[in-house]
């Protein structure tokens, strides 16, 4: 019951790495704000969370991180129905694959708007929650790939290079508020999004990682509940990768 007494906002939370957070926080005792677009597995998702746990403690929302004032509904619904809010996971992300020349506006400003975007404005909405709750914890979702190069997927690598970014200068700008801000790079892990991935590419991966596999989503939710946990108390600023090795050869 590491995260008890917690209250926390998941985003792209409906199935993938995400739905694994948010089983991991409700068995670590937190109470949850599901959000997503994907109503259906994500109604599915707090459903089942609820029944298990014999109490409301996870509420589904629709959820567009891109715009600002589903942010406010999402703090305003943690507040009212929970008492406050401790913990936000920003975790909504779209990919963006093609290189340089082959990379459309259209699809630069998508991923970089829900990637990049959607993490500010997260942590923009979230903090005064934060402060009034006597202080919380960031966990953002980032990639391995904001480390090291594919030589495709121009947007991705730079809106999560961003996210890196954005993360150690949050931890910095509000370490003395007692918020601490915090990043998880996972490698290739089997999520529906990569399902889609093609096969070369996905070969490509499993190759250069030295565990020689892909991840399970349950392998890279621990993470998250160590971060967000009072045992990451001194714990801000950081990059805690979980690809098998990927960033070590």
């Amino acid at each position: 019951m590491r995260l008890k007494n917690k209250v926390a906002i998941v985003t792209g939370a409906a199935h993938g790495i995400g739905a694994a957070i948010v089983r991991a926080f409700a068995r670590e005792g937190a109470k949850l704000v599901v959000g997503d677009i994907l109503d259906d597995e994500g109604n599915a998702l707090v459903a089942a969370i609820n029944k298990e746990a014999g109490a409301e403690i996870a509420l589904y929302m629709r959820f567009d991180v891109t715009q600002a004032a589903h942010w406010d509904k999402a703090v305003a619904l943690a507040e009212s129905r929970f008492g406050k809010l401790d913990l936000l996971v920003n975790n909504a992300g779209v990919p963006g694959r093609p290189g340089v020349e082959d990379t459309t506006e259209e699809s630069w400003n998508r991923t970089m708007d829900v990637d990049l975007k959607g993490t500010w404005l997260g942590m923009k909405a979230c903090m005064p929650a934060f402060r009034r709750a006597g202080g919380g914890a960031v966990v953002n979702t980032c990639s391995n790939y904001a480390l090291v190069a594919s030589g495709r997927a121009t947007v991705y690598h730079s809106a999560k290079g961003g996210v890196l970014s954005l993360t150690r200068a949050a931890a910095v700008e509000y370490a003395r508020q007692k918020i601490r801000v915090n990043a998880v790079l996972p490698g290739v892990v089997a999520t529906p999004r990569n399902a889609s991935l093609p096969a070369d590419w996905a070969k490509t991966l499993i190759d250069q990682t030295p565990l020689g596999r892909i991840a399970q989503p349950d392998e890279i939710a621990p993470a998250y509940v160590f971060l967000a946990s009072d045992e990451a108390s001194f714990v801000t600023g950081t990059s805690l990768v979980v690809d098998g090795g990927y960033t070590s050869i």
